[in-house]
């Protein structure tokens, strides 16, 4: 018995130098993988006069739902998937309706229950200049997305993936699917 707790020091020690090495290593190849990386930047101008948080801040900051945050990180992940090494896309947000409303009329429970229907469709309004590696312009200009058939679009529904925010989210991922060129 004593013996076997030995050997597994020696392997758990080898494991480990072989993690410490690996680890030092590691930023050398992701950054020999990419020498020219493209980016995104999202800025949200005016936040707090977003049609969103104008109509409805109150239920949101019970809810607590930092939707800002989310669409930010969203827009990132997809917009870098699409860019071509070196590009760079600067997004500005100006406003910002999310899909869905609250309907307090219907009485105290459900009054912080975000109701999606047709009247209630996601927007979101936005500029952008895309560039490519050198500092060029390729592509600048404002763009009203919006989607009033947001629930009949024929997309899986959001039950099926659990993705929160789901309709604004399909805005920017078919703003993005357009590709660069056509921004």
């Amino acid at each position: 018995m004593k013996r076997m707790a030995g050997s597994h020091r020696g392997t758990i020690a080898i494991f480990a130098a072989l993690a410490l090495w690996l680890g030092s290593i590691a930023p050398l190849i992701s950054t020999a993988a990419t020498p020219a990386q493209s980016s995104v930047s999202v800025t949200y101008v005016n936040p707090q006069q977003f049609t969103e948080n104008r109509l409805y801040g109150w239920q949101d900051r019970f809810n607590r739902v930092d939707y800002l945050a989310q669409l930010k990180a969203y827009l990132i992940k997809q917009g870098q998937a699409i860019l071509k090494p070196g590009q760079s896309l600067h997004v500005n947000i100006t406003d910002i309706r999310l899909a869905g409303a609250y309907e307090p009329w219907r009485g105290p429970q459900w009054s912080y229950v975000r109701i999606m229907r047709d009247i209630y469709s996601p927007r979101i309004d936005l500029n952008f200049k895309l560039i490519d590696q050198d500092g060029n312009v390729l592509r600048e200009g404002k763009r009203v997305l919006r989607d009033p058939g947001y629930l009949s679009s024929g997309e899986s529904l959001p039950g099926a993936t659990g993705a929160s925010l789901y309709y604004d989210k399909a805005l920017l991922r078919r703003w993005l699917m357009r590709g660069p060129d056509k921004l």
